[in-house]
């Protein structure tokens, strides 16, 4: 039998590799189905991988097989802040998904960089928007409103929140902010993460969460960049450090300003011809309002909390029936696909992750004949096939 043929790798880059995508050495192991001994082995330096073993790790890692015989460890990206709930006991670490979808964001931006500086009809304009945690956030969010050209009687013509998500998504692009849309964290992980950079930052939020949340979740990491503050968030309440519990409820509170300015929302009929002192409302009431300012009922509810019209019983109460009333939805969803799985829409679900922005940059620089087909596919994830009906829907 012909012996195996040994990868000459730095087993520092190897370490790198596997700690970067969240993996510890038993997980990665236990993924590879081999002993945790011979990954510790490997890293250690007093054995290395076979040719093939060493693909399987890139392909586990996320990596370029490229990559894993470099001379030594790549530089990091920024290094995300982590500001969601602590858990009740241990360490709450990146799940591998997570962690390539912050490396993703971060490449993608890197790509978009580049793409512009060879691209003289493509600039992204420097990032304006910034505030401090000390401001009321009332102004913040009317600042947040007028910068992007967001007033009532646009917000009002919204059909739902969907369309709310891509009117808003689509301004705050326009201030030279990269918004991506995350496919492989759960919703129970992260609502989304930002990253701070003076030119193209960028946002990210989690494509497995409910339209409305989503959408609060971008205004929510706009207001991270605009204290200049990268991390990684969710929108639940929960114990956190004293520091970031000041940080994520003023990002709340600024995302509802500007999704539900107070004189505006505290003007609705609904609210208006309400008894003095009423604490609890309908759920026709509360429909009325979501859909007066395309945003969901639970934002409705928080907002009325914020703005001592319901109490926090009343508040959690309605949170509650409205996530078991989606993880309800979201059962029957999968029972449907599992009887008949509905075809993915490679298009749309580009242009949602990805953003028209870079996808934009892509195709630009094809027409150009900067760069071939094969490799606008490749940055973008999807077969050739699906490039015509992903630049038809960059027209719409």
């Amino acid at each position: 039998m012909a012996k195996r043929v040994k990868a000459t790798i730095n087993p520092d880059v190897l370490a790198w590799a596997r700690t970067s995508a969240s993996y510890s050495r038993s997980a990665a192991a236990e993924k590879l189905g081999i002993d945790e001994d011979i990954v510790a082995a490997w890293e250690a330096g007093s054995d290395q991988p076979s040719i093939s073993q060493l693909r399987r790790l890139a392909t586990l890692y996320k990596r370029p097989l490229a990559v894993l015989y470099l001379p030594e460890r790549p530089l990091t990206f920024q290094s995300m802040h982590d500001f969601r709930r602590l858990p009740e006991s241990g360490s709450r670490p990146y799940s591998p998904e997570l962690a390539f979808e912050i490396r993703l964001a971060q490449q993608r931006r890197e790509l978009a960089l580049e793409l512009a500086e060879e691209d003289s009809d493509e600039e992204f304009p420097a990032f304006a928007l910034n505030t401090t945690l000390d401001a009321a956030v009332e102004d913040v969010g009317r600042q947040v409103r007028d910068a992007l050209s967001v007033n009532f009687d646009i917000q009002s013509k919204w059909r739902d929140t969907g369309a709310a998500f891509i009117a808003w998504r689509t301004r705050i692009e326009e201030l030279g902010v990269l918004v991506f849309q995350t496919t492989r964290v759960e919703s129970s992980e992260a609502s989304g993460f930002a990253y701070w950079a003076p030119k193209l930052p960028l946002i990210a939020v989690n494509r497995k969460d409910a339209m409305g949340r989503r959408l609060f979740s971008l205004l929510h990491e706009l207001a991270h960049l605009m204290i200049h503050q990268s991390g990684v968030s969710d929108l639940d309440d929960g114990r956190r450090q004293v520091s970031d519990q000041r940080v994520e409820v003023f990002c709340n509170k600024v995302a509802a300003a500007a999704l539900m300015p107070k004189l505006q929302f505290l003007s609705q009929p609904t609210i208006g011809n309400a008894p003095s002192g009423r604490r609890e409302w309908s759920d026709e009431d509360i429909a009325t309002l979501a859909k007066t300012f395309s945003v969901s009922r639970e934002a409705v509810v928080r907002r009325l909390l914020t703005l001592e019209r319901t109490t926090d019983a009343f508040y959690r109460q309605k949170r509650t029936h409205y996530l078991q009333e989606y993880a309800a939805m979201q059962a029957r969803k999968r029972q449907q696909e599992n009887k008949k799985p509905i075809p993915r829409n490679m298009p749309l679900e580009t242009v949602s992750s990805v953003g028209r922005p870079l996808i934009r940059l892509l195709l630009s620089q094809y027409h150009a004949r900067r760069l071939s087909l094969s490799e606008v596919s490749g940055f973008l994830g999807v077969k050739v096939r699906h490039l015509p009906r992903i630049e038809d829907r960059l027209a719409r």
